[in-house]
């Protein structure tokens, strides 16, 4: 999760011939003390067993210290004891094969992004998915001058080293003017590194390339290369990708979209059917693109419209158009800014509640929120403009591509619904719940699904309810709020105020949920019950619904019996319950644990992502972070004007209510299965250490398959994990037609960006159970 393969841009693009390597082995090095510290991305003080991957017993942090290979981060302990003299050997054989079979035009192409984005080529042979082997046996070049660079980029690792940087030196090669002279060179400044290390025997082969002045590659490069060359072609040739034929067509939800399971449903009045029913296997075929479909509008503009093909559903406009949800505008679908309960404009309700409880405050003491029946995510959409992130939710096809839109116009949401089961998020981690005009039944069997948001709401924390029975006065509205007075007295909230906006004419009820068990104790009913001691309110996975509320916790040590500190200053606070006596993900204890981590993310955000990778991030808004631990990636993105959904995976330690306690947002996941979106919903996708995870559950090819699912065309996946995977995931990148903007390796480590392409097979296969 936490790896650290810090990058630093080649500058040896322009490799010279044969007289000017003295004077290239000095600029190298100088080269890279200089640029090691730009692109610094090491793992500081992050502790000795972080390469191990989740598990957090204390017992196994110093035996496996050594194991880079097996985990989430690579340590500074490791540095000095890599093998110098191997690497010159691994990263001469790397450009004996980037030049086998490279021509001008191919590598161009490879080593080209919109973005300006930097570059790595692959050199495991992975440029079988874009040419067959026997193109890859051809037009062998002479690599010294990039063994000899490669020997010096070591020697400038060496020195670095022995000033004590704690750090790991990724090459990673740039775009610039030079393009010309890379492909004359034969890619004369592919750095990355994309095997293990190589033998000893060959190892000295490269020391000696690199001492004399040879032009001719070993034969055991040569054959080395040419053997992985053809394995690699075998493999690529071994995705045969096939277009989803489902009936939802671009909008293929798997989980959500399984109608063989859904028509052997016995009831639907809980809305089963909108719940998840995954299929046993997971889909490893590829959703089709809407005609006409194009490169999404930026925010913020996109909160205001959108590009009609890329959501081409019209039945939203018609059913709601009067009440300001959605309107149809030439080739673009608008949002006026209002929704059913605010048509006068999102903002200005927004400030009617604030006004209304002054105590909710708006992105300082509220700052995470969620949004029940979102329709299009309105309200989420303009408390970005106060601070506060909101998880909007409803069901799917409820109100037709409702969270489709919301995601499309750059703002959070999935799609779920209150039904039989419990939401996927930890309990008491909400600062507030929405619920506008949701026609959520929260009264009905004893209050179940009422009692679902007492779950997750933060103690203290508020119910924002503005439906019709708060301020109509027809006979169902009139019962509904007496329904609802009886039940939240009886769960001991308190209504705080009701108030009715004169402008939009709608009423707004605000609860409080308790900060203590007082009340609770002196019910002379005890109903709704409370919850035996032996239920966890953090299980949520796929776990039925209980009619009961969890007490309040009173230790000062217990969380949810504090408030987080205001926004922003509870995004780098530790919280108080995380105890020095607690082991961390990565063998600390859990405060430095904490710390080491949101360090690290920041040096690799701001030395290496902001810079080194070539990903323009004016195009990123919606941003998931596939195993985010901590949260540190979405905690060192807060300066740019981008939300990330941070994915807890359920095999993995809970820390989830420990980035909603940092006013970041996130959700329980398994990746074996789908992700509650809609196809295209995510601008870039990171992934560290997930993938070598997953592969030993999961079919790792749906995995990817969802992948693509998800990200939009020319979205960014970004791939930190063990060198094996990164090759594997490359294959399938290139079998999509993705383009590989960078990949890079150092001990065993891997280092990837590709981005999608719009690129979709000809061949198409039938899932029978999502067919109509």
């Amino acid at each position: 999760m936490i790896t650290s393969s810090p990058v630093v841009p080649g500058q040896n693009v322009d490799v010279p011939a044969q007289e000017n390597k003295n004077e290239l082995k000095q600029q190298v090095t100088e080269s890279n003390e200089i640029n090691t510290k730009q692109f610094e991305d090491n793992p500081g003080d992050l502790p000795e067993d972080a390469t191990k991957g989740d598990n957090s017993m204390p017992e196994e942090k110093p035996e496996e210290k050594p194991d880079a290979s097996k985990g989430d981060n690579s340590m500074p302990e490791e540095k000095p004891e890599e093998k110098p003299e191997e690497k010159p050997e691994e990263k001469s054989n790397e450009e004996t094969k980037s030049d086998d079979g490279s021509n001008t035009e191919t590598q161009n192409e490879v080593n080209n992004t919109e973005d300006g984005g930097t570059k790595a080529d692959d050199i495991e042979g992975n440029e079988a998915g874009q040419r067959d082997s026997e193109e890859n046996s051809t037009e062998k070049k002479p690599d010294t001058d990039e063994t000899e660079t490669k020997s010096d980029e070591n020697a400038g690792e060496d020195k670095d080293r022995e000033t004590g940087n704690d750090q790991i030196d990724e090459k990673v090669d740039q775009k610039d003017d030079k393009e010309s002279d890379k492909s004359s060179d034969g890619q004369a400044n592919n750095q990355s590194s994309g095997e293990l290390l190589p033998s000893g025997a060959q190892s000295e082969l490269s020391n000696e390339a690199s001492t004399q002045s040879s032009s001719w590659s070993t034969q055991a490069a040569e054959s080395k290369n040419e053997k992985e060359t053809q394995q690699s072609s075998n493999q690529q040739r071994g995705y045969n990708w096939k277009l989803c034929n489902v009936t939802a067509g671009p909008d293929y939800i798997p989980c959500l979209d399984n109608l063989q399971a859904i028509r052997s449903l016995r009831s639907t009045k809980h809305y089963e059917h909108r719940e998840r029913h995954c299929p046993e296997e997971p889909p490893t075929c590829l959703v089709q693109l809407p005609e006409g479909y194009k490169r999404p509008i930026e925010w913020p503009t996109s909160r205001e419209k959108i590009w009609y093909h890329n959501v081409p559903h019209t039945q939203l406009a018609q059913y709601k158009g009067h009440q300001n949800w959605v309107k149809v505008t030439g080739e673009f679908l608008t949002f006026p800014g209002g929704g059913t309960q605010f048509q006068h404009g999102a903002l200005h309700y927004i400030d009617f509640v604030n006004e209304s409880v002054p105590d909710i405050a708006w992105g300082k003491q509220t700052r995470v929120i969620l949004d029940v029946g979102c329709g299009v995510a309105s309200f989420g959409g303009y408390l970005f403009d106060r601070d506060v992130l909101a998880m909007s939710f409803a069901p799917k096809d409820e109100h037709e591509a409702q969270i489709q839109f919301a995601l499309e116009r750059g703002i959070p949401a999935i799609s779920a619904v209150m039904g039989t089961k419990r939401l996927p998020f930890p309990g008491r981690v909400f600062d507030a719940v929405h619920c506008a005009r949701c026609r959520v039944p929260w009264h009905i069997e004893g209050g179940k699904l009422l009692l679902e948001l007492n779950r997750v709401l933060r103690p203290g924390g508020f119910f924002v309810w503005s439906a019709t029975p708060v301020y109509q006065k027809l006979d169902e509205d009139v019962e509904i709020w007496q329904a609802m007075n009886e039940l939240t007295k009886a769960m001991c909230w308190e209504l705080v105020s009701v108030n009715k906006d004169a402008l939009n004419g709608v009423g707004v009820a605000t609860y409080r949920k308790p900060t203590s068990n007082d009340c609770y104790e002196k019910r002379s009913k005890q109903e709704p019950p409370l919850c035996k001691a032996s239920d966890d309110p953090n299980a949520a996975w796929n776990l039925p619904l209980q009619a009961c509320m969890h007490k309040v916790p009173v230790d000062s040590l217990e969380r949810g019996s504090q408030w987080p500190e205001q926004w922003p200053a509870r995004l780098d606070k530790t919280p108080y319950w995380m105890l020095s006596s607690q082991v961390g993900v990565y063998g600390k204890p859990a405060p430095e644990d904490f710390t080491a981590d949101y360090e690290h993310w920041k040096r690799v955000v701001s030395n290496s992502y902001l810079n080194g990778i070539g990903l323009n991030w004016s195009s990123v808004r919606n941003a998931m972070d596939m195993r985010s631990v901590y949260g540190g990636f979405a905690a060192a993105l807060k300066e740019l004007n981008v939300w990330v959904m941070n994915v807890v995976t359920v095999d993995s330690p809970d820390t989830l209510p420990i980035i909603y306690e940092r006013g970041l947002f996130g959700i329980y996941h398994d990746w074996c299965e789908s992700f509650n979106t809609y196809p295209r919903s995510y601008d870039l996708l990171h992934a560290d250490h997930l993938f070598s995870k997953v592969k030993k559950r999961c079919n790792l090819v749906a995995v990817f398959a969802e992948v693509d699912r998800i990200l939009r065309p020319e979205g960014k996946l970004i791939v930190r994990d063990k060198i094996e995977i990164i090759n594997e995931l490359e294959n399938m990148a290139r079998s999509m037609h993705w383009e590989v903007s960078m990949t890079y390796s150092k001990d065993k480590e891997g280092l990837l960006c590709v981005q999608k392409s719009t690129w979709r097979p000809k061949e198409s296969e039938t899932i029978t159970y999502a067919i109509a």
